[in-house]
């Protein structure tokens, strides 16, 4: 997916999200794993990048992460 849809995609993420008064985060599933396929996504407005297939371990290790950068910043404790 080229970056300019994954910023269109997290925009209309974001809108959605605000009308229902929710926060979320959005990691980038591909199979692309070169170091510049990674900062794209980031660039784009994702707070992650994971690469295909995918590593159990580091997914959670990865939704964790911003599950807790998410609560440092809020205070808020899902």
């Amino acid at each position: 997916m080229p970056a300019s849809a994954w910023k269109t995609a997290r925009a209309e993420n974001n809108r959605k999200a605000k009308i229902l008064g929710l926060t979320g985060m959005i990691i980038a599933m591909t199979a692309n794993v070169f170091d510049e396929d990674v900062e794209r996504s980031l660039q784009a407005g994702m707070n992650a990048h994971l690469s295909k297939p995918v590593v159990p371990e580091i997914m959670y290790k990865t939704i964790g992460g911003l599950i807790a950068q998410h609560q440092d910043a809020s205070g808020d404790n899902y």
